[in-house]
């Protein structure tokens, strides 16, 4: 049986989609299930959408993830490196393969040279509008003779290489989700295969290198289905074995329209950088379009369970919603897996950043119970932000807040002072769970009266982490502080 080998091919354009994040998990799983290779190529040929270091940073996604790789391109030392034995596995390396292949279609009579103008395309395309036709191609450029061709060459007229399509018939082919399709053979136009610059089109050097690079498995976008008649006429044309295909249905909105920037973050780094943690990401990436099934209702998969338990037959066939609250839900499940010291540390760079920027000491003991007050409450690690304001400065409020339901200044006043006392008597190293037993055992039948004037006390708001959690975080000494404060905000303007 043939070694399965799959491949991850972006573009070095910036960001990793999280479609194309997807298409890079779901080979990779594939591959690791299967004990094949997952292969990491570069597809760099279109120029005008690079973006300086786009590898490297591409490279530092798929490594945060931890798609291992044994073959392709490598970010080591500080440079690019590539290993296999199929390389080069950068595009822009590989443009003399590329057309040499074309020129021996065009040799084939497979293949034409077209000198036609962009300005006579775009008219050409005008009339296909107006009169509701598909647009493609008229083939002009197939009437000319060869040794029309070779003169027009010679006196440096710019032209690119189009396939001769077979218009004939149908193109049949199995899609491992889609099953059996068909797509008729007179829909295909001429796709260009070699662009005026002499770099191949993606439609060409992608079927190039997946067979030169053994490539079993080819994992894409839904959006390809109806070009792969094309390039199963390459594969045919060079007399090459067409590997499976395996198209991923599309990424929608919650209004089902397709997953675009318009409408929200659509880049892994977006997520990042927000706190959603590796964990979350994939999970939830995984399950755009996948789920167990058989009355499964796993939801929370690490990344050897997903190797373990994925499968191609339970992808679905229709589009996938991207459920930001799914999102949410999935990361807060792993943020309170995380001890207080994991969350401490991912939760460093906005801890430290918010203390520079408002001029606050940062406190080590204090970071590590703040972590351990909001993990219940957090959603993603931004939100460690929410709150962090009360834990070093005690915001102004107004008195009015003090006030339980019915509660007049005299039960206000009382319940502060009964607060007062409580914390008096606690130790200065009581434990969370001592704090929490001493005031509820000392607030009897109505806790409200005494916990709501407490934490506003505390926090200098109406909503925030329980009194509890407010003490413990902030010590003794500053608790009975800020009671103080409140004490001192009832006598105010009497």
């Amino acid at each position: 049986m043939k070694k399965i080998r799959t491949r991850f091919a972006p573009s070095p354009t910036g960001y990793m989609h999280v479609g194309n994040f997807r298409t890079a998990l779901y080979a990779f799983l594939f591959a690791k299930q299967n004990k094949g290779d997952f292969i990491l190529r570069i597809e760099d040929t279109d120029k005008k959408r690079q973006i300086e270091n786009g590898v490297e940073k591409l490279i530092k996604i798929i490594n945060w993830a931890g798609f291992e790789y044994s073959e392709g391109v490598f970010w080591e030392e500080g440079k690019l490196v590539q290993k296999g034995d199929f390389g080069p596995y950068i595009q822009s390396e590989r443009l003399k393969i590329y057309q040499d292949y074309a020129q021996k279609l065009v040799e084939k009579g497979l293949a034409y040279h077209c000198f036609c103008s962009a300005e006579r395309l775009e008219k050409m395309r005008q009339v296909q509008k107006a009169e509701k036709l598909p647009p493609m191609y008229d083939r002009k450029c197939l009437q000319l003779s060869p040794e029309e061709v070779k003169k027009r060459i010679a006196a440096g007229e710019k032209y690119v290489i189009r396939q001769k399509m077979r218009t004939e018939g149908a193109t049949e082919f199995v899609d491992l989700i889609r099953q059996k399709v068909v797509i008729k053979n007179n829909q295909l136009d001429d796709q260009i295969l070699m662009k005026s610059d002499g770099f191949p089109t993606y439609n060409f050097a992608n079927v190039i290198d997946d067979h030169l690079m053994a490539i079993t498995h080819v994992f894409r976008g839904e959006e390809y289905v109806s070009s792969t008649p094309k390039y199963i006429q390459l594969y045919e044309n060079f007399n090459w074995e067409v590997p499976c295909f395996v198209h991923l249905p599309l990424l929608l909105n919650t209004d089902r329209s397709k997953l675009s920037k318009r409408q929200g973050d659509v880049a892994v780094e977006d997520y990042i950088a927000k706190g959603y943690l590796r964990e979350a990401i994939i999970n939830f990436v995984a399950l755009l379009g996948w789920n167990p099934g058989g009355g499964n209702n796993q939801e929370i998969f690490s990344l050897e369970e997903l190797v373990k338990n994925f499968q191609l037959e339970k992808v679905h066939k229709s589009g996938a919603i991207f459920d930001l609250k799914k999102l949410d839900w999935l990361n807060g499940q792993y943020i309170k897996r995380k001890s207080p010291q994991e969350l401490l540390e991912l939760s460093r760079g906005f801890l430290q950043e918010f203390c520079q920027k408002n001029n606050w000491p940062e406190k080590e003991e204090l970071f590590l119970k703040i972590v351990s007050v909001e993990k219940e409450r957090m959603k993603k690690i931004a939100d460690i932000l929410e709150n962090l304001a009360i834990y070093f400065h005690l915001p102004e409020y107004t008195k009015e807040i003090l006030f339980w339901k019915g509660m007049d200044i005299k039960a206000v006043k009382n319940n502060l002072v009964k607060a007062e006392e409580i914390l008096e008597e606690l130790e200065e190293t009581a434990s969370l769970e001592e704090i929490t037993k001493k005031i509820l055992l000392a607030s009897g039948e109505n806790r409200g009266e005494l916990l709501w004037p407490m934490r506003v006390a505390l926090s200098g708001k109406e909503k925030s982490p329980s009194p509890f959690e407010l003490i413990w975080a902030l010590g003794k000494k500053e608790s009975l502080r800020r009671i103080k404060r409140a004490l001192e905000k009832l006598e105010e303007n009497k």
